[in-house]
């Protein structure tokens, strides 16, 4: 039991800092989006289960298993006494476990509440205040100067441009930031972008919460950079961008809360346009998706071999 224990904080601690520090600063996700999006999700599942997974096996040490614990304390907890061999350490160790998995999860139910009552918001808004884009299905046009343009996702969807977008750029490039938008919706972004918004907001003090958070926007404001270069090619799209930059694009969700593009983003997404490189190869693509596996794989295993 403690062998697994320590095996799951090792593992917690490396995905608490370490991991995060060297995938944020490394280069190839550019050339792989999509796969560096799934590690990064590996290693904000791993991290919480080897975290309360590691606390969970502490706690339960006495007994042998989660089921014998509860069983063994349950019947104590409010006339007592705490059967003697679960010590302080033990008991802390699970009031934390309890504690964090509650709060993470209520964390992100209230997080989606919020979302969801701003789409709808946003919908009603939408519905009101713009006509609909000529030739483009589920577009709108908002009566606005300032260029914007973002989606709000839902059963419904819709991608909102103002007038000033549509005034600022050509037909070609136009229709690129529309892909673009479409992008998103399709591969449904706004709900891994809101699962590591609610992780940073659960954990405001944790610096890699934000750093994931800041990594996981970036990747994919690149691929619907993919999605609109599929589409119309890459020129379009970079023309939009240098016209436009980060102001034209509040972020790949109208709700309130999220990391909206900066000036680094698009110049990053811009190099990325100009230069693509080459493709990741696939032992490089093999090789990152066996860890992404491998990192929600053995905290699962180890917590289903020590409980």
């Amino acid at each position: 039991m403690l062998a697994i224990a320590a095996l799951l904080g090792a593992l917690a601690v490396a995905l608490a800092w370490p991991v995060p520090v060297l995938l944020a600063r490394a280069t190839w996700p550019s050339r792989a989006p999509g796969l560096a999006l799934a590690l990064w999700q590996a290693i904000a599942l791993g991290g919480g289960l080897s975290m309360i997974g590691c606390l969970v096996v502490i706690g339960t040490a006495p007994d042998g298993s989660l089921g014998g614990s509860v069983a063994a304390l349950l019947p104590h907890l409010l006339h007592g006494p705490i059967p003697p061999e679960f010590g302080v350490v033990h008991l802390a160790a699970l009031t934390l476990a309890a504690g964090l998995a509650a709060h993470l999860a209520l964390n992100l139910v209230t997080t989606a509440i919020r979302a969801e009552r701003e789409r709808r918001r946003q919908h009603q808004l939408i519905a009101i205040l713009s006509d609909p884009l000529p030739g483009a299905p589920r577009t709108r046009v908002l009566a606005h100067p300032v260029p914007l343009a973002y989606c709000v996702p839902g059963l419904r969807t819709a991608t909102v441009l103002t007038e000033g977008l549509v005034a600022a750029l050509s037909a070609d490039e136009l229709r690129a930031v529309v892909a673009h938008e479409r992008t998103h919706l399709e591969q449904l972004h706004h709900l891994v972008l809101l699962t590591f918004r609610a992780w940073h907001q659960a954990l405001p003090w944790f610096p890699i919460a934000n750093r994931a958070e800041r990594a996981v926007t970036i990747l994919t404001e690149m691929l619907a950079d993919d999605g609109a270069r599929r589409e119309t090619g890459p020129a379009s799209l970079a023309g939009a961008l240098e016209r436009l930059g980060a102001d034209a694009e509040p972020g790949a969700y109208a709700e309130s809360g999220g990391v909206a593009p900066d000036r680094e983003m698009v110049d990053a997404r811009l190099a990325r346009l100009r230069e693509p490189g080459r493709p990741l190869g696939p032992g490089a693509r093999f090789g990152v998706g066996v860890i992404a596996v491998a990192l929600v794989a053995v905290p699962t295993v180890a917590i289903a071999v020590a409980l």
